[in-house]
């Protein structure tokens, strides 16, 4: 889809590539901080496999809730592997260059993943509210198709809706290709178009609200209902509904936190900001979220708990009989 702009455009030429400017000498730390990375991501890597290979295999986890995790944590894995590897790289270059194509599958993967990540955390919202402000209804409203419908959407609804927010762009004629970032961002390069884009960034605050606010209010809304029956309850059926609510909501405020990072980095002026904190919190977003969300349901919740610690010790026995 081309973009047609009504304004007056400048001078511009082809852009084959990308510069990152935020990247800066870490001179004799280089390897230090590569080799940091590695190991975050390997543990990425190993804990969502695990609790995805956890859910799968067993058959008791074959909930909806769970399903819900499976569903998180495969996403997860899959922009974690947009980044991780990204920044392994270029660590380790002197010059930081990106082309074009790349950078916009950059983007598009990045921000599938943003989308995907706070749809599902709105329908786990639902399937909380519902298995406890409406226990009797909860095998009719999420039955199999239903729940296989709830963890299609998020899906469905990022892959294309953050095409087309590509695909316009991607048709952009830029006056320029430095980027201050670590690595490729859409507002970034949205900036470097050569005409007025006021009708872009009104369609981006139009888009921020449906993907991002509008999550977040029906995740909230869900969640002062469950606050509300909770307290009529008695104090088991608070600790049993804080028991299952609680990664969840600490998940919802983690990204809630990491995102807000994000827009602030990308929407206003970070210069007076040490170098080193803008970076920490433009990778707060995609680095700690798939290592938080793992470990925090890993912990909490008692059956994938019980299942990992009988898997670790059947290996530990195995490994001593040897």
């Amino acid at each position: 889809m081309q973009v047609q702009s009504p304004f007056r455009q400048h001078n511009s030429t082809p852009v084959s590539s990308f510069v990152l400017t935020a990247y800066f000498n870490l001179g004799s730390l280089r390897w230090l901080f590569f080799w940091a990375l590695l190991l975050l991501y390997l543990l990425v890597i190993f804990s969502n496999v695990l609790l995805v290979c956890v859910i799968a295999l067993n058959r008791s986890l074959h909930e909806p809730m769970y399903m819900f995790l499976c569903s998180l944590f495969i996403n997860e894995l899959y922009g974690s592997a947009s980044l991780y590897p990204f920044l392994l790289v270029h660590i380790l270059r002197d010059v930081h260059i990106v082309p074009t194509p790349l950078c916009f599958l950059q983007i598009y993967i990045l921000h599938v993943y943003a989308v995907t990540q706070l749809q599902t955390l709105a329908c786990m919202s639902y399937d909380r509210y519902v298995a406890i402000c409406h226990p009797l209804h909860y095998r009719v409203r999420m039955s199999r198709k239903g729940t296989a419908g709830l963890i299609l959407f998020p899906w469905v609804y990022a892959l294309s809706t953050v095409g087309v927010t590509i695909s316009f762009s991607s048709s952009l004629e830029l006056c320029g290709n430095v980027i201050d970032k670590v690595y490729c961002n859409n507002y970034p390069i949205i900036k470097l178009a050569c005409y007025d884009t006021t009708i872009l960034n009104i369609y981006g605050i139009m888009m921020t609200i449906t993907v991002v606010i509008y999550p977040l209010f029906v995740i909230f809304y869900m969640y002062i209902r469950i606050l509300k029956v909770c307290w009529r309850g008695e104090r088991r059926t608070k600790q049993k509904a804080m028991n299952t609510c609680g990664p969840h909501l600490a998940s919802v405020l983690n990204f809630s936190l990491a995102a807000f990072f994000e827009i602030l980095q990308s929407r206003f002026d970070m210069s007076h900001v040490p170098n080193m904190l803008r970076i920490f919190l433009a990778l707060y977003f995609f680095l700690c979220q798939p290592l938080f969300n793992p470990l925090i349901y890993g912990l909490v919740l008692t059956n994938i708990r019980l299942i990992c610690r009988g898997l670790l010790l059947r290996v530990i026995r195995k490994q001593v009989q040897r």
